[in-house]
């Protein structure tokens, strides 16, 4: 008979798997000459594409003072724009740059291959653990997510 684990026990298990796990692959992008905030905040713009600064501030849970500091240094470095919105020309929003779509490609890529090359240590039965465990996590990430 399989015995089950409650659910805090398998999350104290979890957690710290998660972390060094996330950690490590945040850590790709430093080849790119980006942190790891920069990259966070393409992919944000790159989801919602016109968004402003202030919506941005809201979502990732920092001032707008800050966030439009952040914004001032990806439109330095060449990576995002600051344009009308379609439809409200008196509204500023943000899109990336033909640059900034090609270091998240290139950032994604280098991840994958990373995570990848680890997953190639493995056995295809933990491979194939880790795939059927792909659609229980992504359950766990529609939980806390801003509407």
């Amino acid at each position: 008979m399989l015995t089950i684990s409650p659910p805090e026990a398998v999350a104290e298990k979890l957690r710290p798997l998660l972390l060094h796990l996330n950690r490590d692959l945040r850590r790709q992008a430093l080849p790119m000459g980006v942190t790891v905030g920069q990259v966070a905040l393409l992919a944000a713009i790159r989801e919602e594409p016109g968004i402003g600064v202030r919506e941005l501030a809201t979502r990732e849970r920092m001032s707008a003072p800050a966030m439009s500091g952040y914004v001032d240094r990806l439109e330095s470095a060449g990576l995002v724009e600051r344009g009308p919105v379609e439809g409200d020309r008196r509204r500023v929003g943000l899109a990336l740059t033909g640059d900034g779509k090609r270091l998240l490609r290139s950032t994604r890529r280098m991840r994958t291959a990373w995570l990848a090359e680890r997953m190639r240590r493995l056995t295809e039965d933990q491979v194939a653990a880790l795939e059927a465990a792909l659609e229980p996590l992504a359950l766990l990430t529609r939980d806390e997510r801003p509407a």
